[in-house]
């Protein structure tokens, strides 16, 4: 999952949220400079990424990229996971996603001094943009698509990947809808085991 799904499976709260968006910019035993909670949420990053990359319609979902795209395959379907999530209506209506981001870059606002240098360089760029709102676009999953591509070392174009996505849409649709309720279940057990 990319940074929607990051944020929304923090369930608002401020300090799951900061370690769940900074986790991929955290590398190994760097996240015990973070405080506790904040580790919780690198934590919770790191069980959402290994559920999604071993779960059968996240492995159906790469097929459709990995003969172009190969290892970055996971990378794509992440963002385009966050499309469907952008405009899953049993998650979100357009009014409660525009405050959900909202909310969110409020909470992230007050935690900048504990971001890793790249998120620092990065996060404003996210807020100005909206990137956590605009996933509903396929405009918006074009320009993240591309990102992807820009950030792999051996990955030329993405043009690709925007067209694999059009053209199978509806299959990968699908895919989503069978995968993310087991992940946000999965996620609300987990917090439940950090609360004990």
């Amino acid at each position: 999952m990319n940074y929607l799904a990051h944020a929304y499976l923090s369930f608002g709260r401020p300090h799951i949220l900061v370690g769940n968006m900074i986790s991929d910019f955290v590398k190994g035993k760097k996240k015990y400079d973070y405080p506790e909670q904040i580790q919780h949420g690198i934590a919770v990053h790191r069980q959402i990424d290994l559920f999604t990359d071993t779960h059968s319609a996240t492995k159906a979902a790469k097929e459709f990229f990995r003969p172009a795209y190969r290892l970055y395959a996971g990378s794509l379907i992440d963002v385009i996971y966050d499309h469907f999530l952008a405009l899953d209506e049993n998650e979100f209506t357009d009014e409660s996603l525009k405050a959900f981001t909202i909310n969110t870059y409020a909470m992230l606002d007050q935690f900048t001094g504990h971001f890793p240098e790249k998120f620092t360089s990065m996060y404003p760029y996210m807020k100005a943009q909206n990137w956590l709102y605009n996933y509903r676009y396929r405009q918006g999953i074009e320009k993240s698509l591309a990102g992807v591509v820009r950030r792999a070392k051996y990955l030329e174009e993405s043009d690709t990947a925007f067209v694999l996505f059009n053209e199978n849409y509806n299959k990968l649709k699908d895919l989503y809808k069978l995968f993310f309720p087991e992940l946000k279940s999965m996620t609300v057990n987990l917090l439940k085991q950090i609360d004990q």
